[in-house]
């Protein structure tokens, strides 16, 4: 059934539903942001983490029985999932495991993501689900699982999978499906060299979200079978996926705005720049990523801090903040911040210009620095005069600068070894 207030499906098929989110991977196009934490514990959006959204979705869907497989660094996400995610009742059937790598069945670590749910298939079979809900944990987007396993019941599938359409110039990055008039997935190839086009648009192809609703007994038999073959890379979009279309019927989800029917917002942040310019869409006017939305909250863990503060008026030394995002606990004084999010605890100093610009937590920016088109990371001290964002055979010298001109700094690059998550 649909729950009256907000159309959303809560009913038997969540509840029978285990999601497993796979966030074990390290993410290495995002480059330095991920040489000490996995790419889901990356923090976005001023007081978020990536991981943050698939689980909100799960919760605010009906699906209370999730596990997280980690890998990778894992150790601030493993942290960051006990402090923030600990609020279900384990009583009541409701909870949110870590699934670390720990060679369960096997004497090596998750290779591959199907091999990854295979060496959890002992607490799969224990929690007995009807239906196993697989989701990557790096990506950003608010979606309603429930309406998928409607839709993946009714039509009668062994799969569903979640897609959305993308330019063709960026689809080589994704699996790419052709589908007949039923969204009846015929073909399947998992980051092709040339993606094959919609058939009514031929500038754009359809990618998988890398979503999928498993029928549990299938996806048991699918595993162990593929798990014999020598030659997979054990992996859902390279190998899983295209030998089930051979043999059993798989359908695609086509993600769409409950309300508007158009594209549902989607956002793989898996490059510095792709992660920068989704953060910037959050500071517009009417983002397209709603987190001012009372109806599907995103949830996550934060610090207990006093709100955000802004001093001194004086001309040339005036604390501000313009078409911004400030998170609690940061201090802006007489320092002017424009289009930027800064999240918790950044204390920006006197005379200093933020334009652009993404600064994670505990960021320290000292007086008469020069800051834009940059993502700095946790924990970083900006020595006084610092000018980062003008000069860019300056900033590759120092820094990380991607094609697109987004200057990465980290602790590490500023000779301050933090080690931290």
């Amino acid at each position: 059934m649909k729950t009256a207030r907000s159309g959303r499906f809560v009913s038997r098929l969540t509840r029978d539903t285990l999601a497993l989110i796979l966030a074990g991977g390290r993410g290495s196009r995002l480059k330095q942001l991920t040489d000490w934490r996995a790419k889901p514990a990356v923090p976005f959006g001023g007081k978020f983490r990536i991981i943050d959204f698939p689980l909100s979705n799960c919760v605010n869907s009906g699906i209370r029985r999730v596990g997280v497989l980690t890998q990778y660094k894992s150790h601030s996400l493993i942290r960051h999932i006990q402090h923030g995610w600990s609020f279900l009742r384990a009583e009541l059937g409701e909870f949110v495991e870590v699934l670390p790598a720990q060679q369960r069945i096997e004497t090596s670590w998750y290779e591959g993501t199907a091999n990854a749910v295979l060496q959890n298939i002992d607490i799969i079979r224990r929690h007995a689900p009807e239906f196993v809900l697989v989701l990557a944990g790096d990506h950003v987007y608010k979606m309603d699982y429930g309406s998928m396993l409607a839709a993946h019941v009714e039509s009668g599938a062994d799969v569903t999978v979640g897609c959305i359409d993308v330019p063709l110039e960026e689809a080589t990055a994704f699996g790419v499906m052709a589908v007949d008039a039923e969204w009846r997935i015929t073909e399947f190839a998992e980051k092709p060299a040339h993606p094959q086009p919609m058939p009514e648009d031929p500038t754009r192809a359809l990618a998988s979200m890398g979503i999928y609703v498993f029928n549990t007994r299938l996806l048991f038999a699918e595993l162990e079978r593929d798990a014999a073959l020598a030659e997979s890379t054990h992996d859902f979009g390279r190998d899983i996926i295209p030998a089930v279309i051979r043999k059993h019927t798989v359908y695609a989800y086509p993600f769409r705005d409950p309300q508007t029917g158009s594209h549902g917002f989607w956002r793989d942040v898996g490059t510095v720049d792709s992660f920068w310019q989704a953060n910037m869409e959050l500071i517009g006017i009417t983002p397209e990523l709603n987190l001012y939305d009372d109806e599907w909250p995103i949830w996550t863990y934060q610090r207990q801090v006093p709100p955000a503060k802004f001093v001194f008026d004086d001309e040339g030394r005036r604390g501000m903040a313009v078409d911004s995002m400030v998170s609690g606990g940061c201090i802006v004084s007489g320092a002017q911040v424009t289009r930027s999010l800064l999240f918790s605890g950044v204390h920006v100093h006197s005379f200093t210009t933020i334009e652009d610009s993404v600064i994670f937590p505990e960021v320290d920016v000292a007086r008469h620095c020069r800051i834009r088109r940059a993502v700095i990371d946790k924990g970083c001290e900006i020595p006084s005069g610092t000018v980062i964002g003008f000069d860019a055979a300056e900033d590759a010298r120092r820094f990380h600068v991607s094609p697109k001109g987004i200057v990465l700094v980290t602790p590490e690059m500023l000779g301050q070894e933090l080690h931290h998550g």
